[in-house]
């Protein structure tokens, strides 16, 4: 009888590019470290205020240790249990209303979101009116624009709200940002604001955070260079977002935010030579080791690690849980 190849057929080859720097920036892991430091020193449960970070299987992880994720404090019982603030901030009521209900509150907000509450309140005590540069709803939006009285901030979105923007005295303005919008979109605005009112005052250092911008710089070097590009990381991650259409930008022709191997839609990546991976600041690596996995089981694989910066940021715990743990 003939003998029958049975062999599988071999897989296409696939040259994935991994930008670097990647996944968790050093806010993140601050947030995820004191929920999971506060469940060790004082057990379940510990109450969140809003997702600690945008990233559905962080969240989803914590609760199964015992966190408990809520919208509100109108959420939160009388407890003694700890209360946590998410990294993106919350408006100036929130502690507030945390210390009149006596509640242990810990506030996990990212430093460098913190710094941009304080040149929000410099520029107001100065008696200037300050322009807010970013997405209307985010969380972190809603916390920085909370430091000060309703009505003293003016949120402005595009080149088009900075176009048509009639304030009160052009002549005493400042401006902060979102520190999670694209570089380039956020220069694009702010070139506006500053040939219309040449007398703006902006911040000291760019207020879009270090680790925005590194992720963005890489995903500009790759996705041009490759049929594809995927953006590990939840659509309600304004940075992984921003990753996406960055790439769209730079000339990758499918750029796709994914937040787990079984959301790939795979008549998209049939074919491919090249494939650009990176993950936004959110999102663990664990899920970008899923998806290569994933990938693996249709092609054979090969890695290239393609990295723009070298990131060393470190930011410590809480004050009160430092010493709790101390």
């Amino acid at each position: 009888m003939p003998t029958v190849n049975t062999a599988p057929a071999p897989k296409p080859p696939l040259l994935v590019k991994l930008c670097a720097p990647r996944g968790f920036c050093a806010g993140v892991v601050r947030a995820i470290d004191a929920v999971e430091k506060a469940l060790k020193i004082y057990g379940a449960p510990v109450y969140v205020r809003h997702e600690i970070v945008h990233n559905k299987y962080v969240v989803e992880g914590l609760k199964a240790k015992g966190a408990i994720f809520v919208k509100s404090l109108d959420d939160v019982p009388d407890t003694e249990a700890p209360v946590i603030f998410s990294a993106h901030g919350v408006p100036k009521a929130v502690p507030a209303e945390a210390e009149r209900r006596n509640l242990f509150a810990i506030d996990a907000t990212c430093p460098l979101v913190t710094k941009v509450h304080r040149e929000a309140e410099i520029h107001h005590k100065r008696g200037r009116d300050l322009l807010m540069v970013g997405h209307r709803g985010h969380p972190e939006v809603e916390g920085t624009m909370g430091q000060l009285p309703p009505g003293a901030v003016i949120l402005v979105e595009t080149v088009e709200d900075a176009r048509a923007l009639l304030p009160r005295d052009p002549g005493n303005l400042a401006f902060v940002t979102q520190t999670t919008l694209s570089v380039d979109d956020t220069a694009e605005i702010v070139a506006v604001l500053k040939e219309r009112f040449p007398a703006i005052a902006g911040p000291h250092k760019e207020d879009i955070c270090y680790a925005t911008t590194n992720r963005q710089e890489a995903v500009k070097q790759v996705a041009p260079t490759v049929d594809a590009l995927i953006v590990v990381g939840s659509p309600n991650s304004s940075n992984s977002q921003r990753l996406r259409e960055v790439a769209e930008r730079a000339g990758c022709r499918t750029a796709r935010l994914v937040l787990r191997a079984e959301d790939i839609g795979w008549p998209e990546f049939a074919g491919l030579r090249t494939l650009g991976i990176t993950a936004g600041a959110s999102a663990p690596e664990v899920l970008v080791e899923e998806i290569i996995d994933a990938f693996a089981a249709h092609y054979t694989i090969e890695i290239e690690n393609v990295s723009t910066a070298e990131e060393s940021m470190f930011f410590p715990l809480p004050r009160n849980l430092r010493e709790a743990a101390a």
